[in-house]
């Protein structure tokens, strides 16, 4: 890596994205240009274009540059508020591992931290248990490769507390606390005290008993920090070209199984086999809740007239049958992110209400 302090010069030529370009180094920045002279800039678009100014490529195409722990800007860096406060959060916190699962919320802390403090600086660690699906898995190791993020892999030990198993309306506390616990771990041993989520401003309104959790360990949240929302993570995800930018959210295997019914191994097997077969139909932000022989499936309107097609209901319900199940039902609510959690309202209702 060039010092940040040389006079701008033509320090070298990199192909990136399958375009050949000079880069010049100086004053903190790092200038990028193509063999016609015209200056490359980063974009928030996940192709490589161009316009009248020359080559716009995506921010995953210039990361490599982003080693030094002295932060480095490109030249024309993409402008908004919201990322300001991000960068200055994490750049404050010097050094920071994500609680990284390939979702937009900690896939926008972990590149923001990896842009501001350097790639050893701000390593994304990966929580993998049974409530993983190995689809998931392999997505987060493919993004944090693309990203360049150093990757740590941990084994939280949650599949053997009872508190976890007994899937009661705290399973996230104790499914965090493990988690948090073997991050801290992994951070001393890197000479790092600072942990961070993926927490937004939107998650404060739903049940959350992992944010507990966050606060005993004394996780932080830099979203909330900067005071961003899910829309804003999504926009801020977009202009720095992240790939997940749109993704929809997804909630751990255990979230499928109401509270109440134990965790266990073959449970979650049997949603991640059915999930698995709905998503190779071609369906998309879906559920299918566990409830013992009855898979439920909660499926987005605008998806229903696929499902309810003669043709491929047939498909469908052979599919989810051969994941363990023995009925296969139509939610006719739809859809409904954390729909889980009316149990906990209904159980808590005065007898007679």
């Amino acid at each position: 890596m060039h010092s940040a302090g040389l006079e701008p010069a033509t320090c070298g030529s990199v192909n990136r994205c399958s375009i050949q370009l000079s880069y010049e180094c100086g004053a903190g920045r790092i200038t990028l240009r193509s063999p016609a002279g015209k200056r490359a800039r980063a974009s928030g678009r996940g192709a490589v274009r161009y316009d009248a100014s020359g080559p716009v490529l995506p921010l995953r195409c210039l990361l490599p540059f982003m080693t030094s722990p002295t932060p480095i800007s490109l030249a024309d860096p993409v402008s908004d508020a919201r990322l300001d406060r991000l960068f200055g959060v994490v750049r404050a916190y010097g050094a920071v591992m994500t609680a990284f699962s390939g979702g937009v919320d900690s896939t926008l802390v972990a590149a923001a931290a990896r842009r501001v403090l350097g790639r050893a600086a701000a390593p994304a660690a990966l929580g993998d248990s049974a409530s993983l699906p190995r689809r998931e898995l392999a997505a987060a190791r493919s993004l944090a490769g693309a990203l360049d993020l150093e990757l740590i892999e941990v084994a939280p030990a949650e599949q053997h507390d009872p508190g976890y198993i007994a899937n009661a309306g705290d399973r996230c506390y104790h499914c965090k606390s493990h988690l948090y616990g073997v991050l801290h771990d992994a951070a001393r041993a890197r000479g790092i005290s600072t942990i961070a989520n993926g927490t937004n401003v939107d998650d404060l309104g739903d049940h959350r008993p992992g944010l507990v959790a966050a606060g005993e360990a004394r996780v932080v949240s830099p979203l909330l920090e900067a005071g961003l929302d899910k829309a804003d993570v999504r926009d801020l995800a977009r202009l720095l070209g992240l790939p997940n930018a749109d993704k929809p959210a997804a909630a751990c295997l255990s979230s499928r199984l109401p509270f109440g019914t134990p965790v266990t191994r073959e449970r979650l097997e049997q949603v991640e086999a059915a999930e698995e077969a709905l998503q190779d139909l071609g369906l998309a932000g879906f559920r299918v809740r566990h409830h013992e022989s009855v898979a439920r499936l909660e499926i987005p309107e605008d998806q229903w007239a696929a499902v309810l097609d003669p043709d491929r209901r047939t498909g469908l319900v052979a599919a989810v049958k051969a994941a363990g199940f023995t009925y296969v039902s139509l939610d006719l609510e739809g859809f409904r992110s954390g729909s889980g959690n009316v149990l906990l309202t209904v159980n808590a209702r005065p007898a007679g209400h």
